[in-house]
């Protein structure tokens, strides 16, 4: 019979000696610190050892927790590495979260590029701006906004984003200088303090940043720029094919960084997933365009 310590305690012992951290661990495992705490101390108990050294807030390994910890590692890896395989066997339908803005402004209107090439790949696509997780909600790949960290997934670089203002051609004949904004409508999307930052980088003062419309969604800020509601302060990957189809247009070549990039986003193993690799390597092909 097989001396096997109970799994919920393995996993928190291997969450909190990876991140070196009950709080971390008890957010990646989504329980309590408490819980975390207790299920390490439950381990301990079975195994007659003391697998972290606690001193105040200060949490370190023991050197029996630290190679208890490199057993550990590559045992939790093959499980997740097989459970991957099972769902690749089912292979239902390859199941992607969006941001609802990209999903709407970029990844849309280039479906059926992928259709074409992958005939057999049925996708299902949600749009959210929650970081699900991956394992319990079934999603196999996601495109998110941000820095690029986060616990339990690999992330990839898929663009830089940068704002720049945008408008109809129409409205653009009124703004000869960025003083001129002065003079129009601003559209906004949150966070509320794009405007000033491009304003501020472009060396522009005088122009009231608090007026105008918000919106919590960058997609819809753009169509009202496209309705010619006013200018919008676009972030440019999604502003893309408008652009590109003169819909709208930059009335100032500026472009401010935005400190979040697009991310693509999948759990750590891939082995087997046919079908995450080709979304994968399309959806970078298609954001070097």
């Amino acid at each position: 019979m097989r001396r096997i310590p109970p799994l919920g305690a393995l996993r928190a012992f291997e969450a909190g000696a990876r991140h070196l951290s009950f709080t971390r661990a008890a957010t990646e495992l989504r329980v309590t610190q408490a819980a975390i705490s207790h299920q390490v101390r439950q381990l301990e108990d079975w195994l007659g050892v003391s697998l972290f050294d606690r001193r105040g807030h200060a949490l370190t390994l023991t050197a029996r927790g630290a190679a208890y910890l490199r057993e550990l590692t590559p045992v939790f890896e093959r499980m997740s590495e097989a459970t991957t395989r099972l769902y690749a066997h089912e292979q239902g339908p390859l199941r992607i979260t969006v941001l609802p803005s990209l999903a709407a402004c970029w990844l849309l209107p280039r479906l059926e590029r992928f259709r074409k090439q992958h005939p057999d790949i049925e996708l299902h696509v949600n749009s959210s701006e929650a970081l699900w997780d991956f394992l319990d909600d079934r999603f196999d790949v996601g495109i998110r906004s941000g820095l690029g960290r986060w616990t339990g997934l690999k992330a990839e670089p898929l663009a830089a984003e940068g704002l720049s203002p945008v408008c109809t051609p129409a409205l653009a004949k009124r703004l000869r200088a960025p003083g001129d904004l002065e003079k129009v409508r601003l559209i906004h999307d949150t966070p509320k303090d794009g405007w000033r930052r491009w304003l501020d980088a472009a060396g522009v003062a005088g122009v009231d940043t608090e007026r105008g419309p918000v919106f919590n969604d960058a997609g819809l800020a753009l169509q009202a720029a496209r309705l010619g509601d006013g200018v919008a302060l676009g972030r440019l990957m999604l502003a893309a094919d408008d652009l590109k189809a003169g819909r709208l247009v930059q009335p100032f070549k500026a472009v401010l960084p935005n400190d979040f990039s697009y991310w693509l986003v999948h759990p750590r193993p891939l082995t087997g997933r046919r079908d995450v690799a080709a979304f994968k390597a399309w959806v970078l092909e298609e954001a070097r365009r």
